[in-house]
This record gives structure tokens, sequence and C-alpha cells, in this order.
């Protein structure tokens, strides 16, 4: 959501044109931005591992992960509103299996027409947001390799944006993947240069 949201605002800066390429912690990625919209591709994900059974809390529970730019763990649940996003979501997080760093948690319900409901667990922030783009891509690659999806896969986030996974994948390799959505301005400010001092 970040490299989306830097891709608009340097278009209407005239920093860039509609196409660019810039550098982040994760890799060189490319964005195009039309009016509102934003289709940003991602670096390639990497370290695909499905339905890996680990035990949380004393109970056995079935994840699959990949690192999308950071590293999410996946869970497939039947109700997403029953689900204690921040109890079981920081008990992965900091689950040894995904130690040192830990992982972001991604909680996916399929719904009707294909489409998934996503709540995360970031890292970081250490609570639920509103929505996570790496997530929401993690998200919709697992439910592809699990078989549940084809792209575009569309993703509701907790804050209620419905975002588009596109995907190229290969066997068990993502060739590309891009990751679509509106990005709305919503103040603009001046810092004066008292603030630095």
């Amino acid at each position: 959501n970040g490299g989306r949201c830097a891709a608009r605002f340097a278009h209407l800066k005239g920093i860039t044109g509609p196409s660019l390429t810039f550098e982040t912690l994760a890799g060189i990625l490319t964005a195009q931005v039309d009016g509102k919209r934003v289709k940003l591709e991602m670096t390639k994900p990497h370290s695909l591992k499905l339905e890996e059974s680990l035990l949380i809390d004393g109970k056995k529970e079935t994840l699959s992960s990949i690192n999308t730019g950071v590293p999410h763990a996946v869970k497939f649940v039947e109700d997403i509103e029953a689900v204690d996003v921040v109890g079981l979501g920081r008990l992965i997080r900091n689950h040894p299996h995904f130690a040192p760093a830990g992982t972001n948690a991604n909680f996916v319900q399929l719904e009707k027409n294909s489409r998934l409901s996503v709540r995360t667990y970031e890292r970081g922030v250490e609570n639920e947001t509103l929505a996570c783009g790496t997530g929401t891509v993690a998200s919709a690659l697992i439910a592809a390799f699990k078989g549940m999806v084809i792209s575009p896969v569309s993703v509701k986030t907790r804050g209620g944006e419905v975002l588009t996974v596109h995907f190229e994948i290969e066997g068990k390799e993502v060739k590309r993947v891009f990751f679509e959505g509106d990005v709305h301005i919503i103040y603009e400010a001046e810092m004066w240069e008292e603030a630095y001092q």
C-alpha cells in the first residue's frame, strides 16, 4: 500500500510520469498510475511453504507461508469475524518456527465469487491493521496455490477496500505479481523549517 501511495504522490507532484520504477527495502518496484488507480508490480515472492502444522497455544494450527517482500503466514478460516486476530496473530507472529524475525499473520476467508476477505496482524505494528498490501498479495497467492482462486483475485481488507491481485504462476513459482487499488488523497500539509530544529 505504501508503494502505491508513493507512486501516486510522485506522479501528482510531477516527479515522474504515470509509469515509474523505484527502489524499496524489498527491491525494485514498478508502478502504473491511472487517475486514482495504481497498479504496482511487486518483487518476486519466495520461500513458499504450504500446509504446515504448528503447535500454537497447545493446539495444532495449519498455516501456509510466503515472503512477498516481507514474511507472511496465512491461515484460512470459516468465519473471519470470529477470529481473535490480535491474540492468535501475536502467537503466530512470535512462534519459534518463524524466529528470529517473526512473521505477519493473515486470516483469510473464501467468499462467494472467489473473493477473499483478509484480516492481518502486522509485525512492527504489533496489532491488526485495516489493510496490508504484502499480506493481501500473500493471501491471494496462497489461495491460488491451494487451487481456490485464479488471477485476478479481489481481496476485501478490514478497512473495507477491495484490492485486486494479478499474478502468473508456473508450478510452485510466482513469475510475476501485481497489486492494484485506489489511492485517495486525505490531506496535504506544509512543514516549516522550524519543525526540523
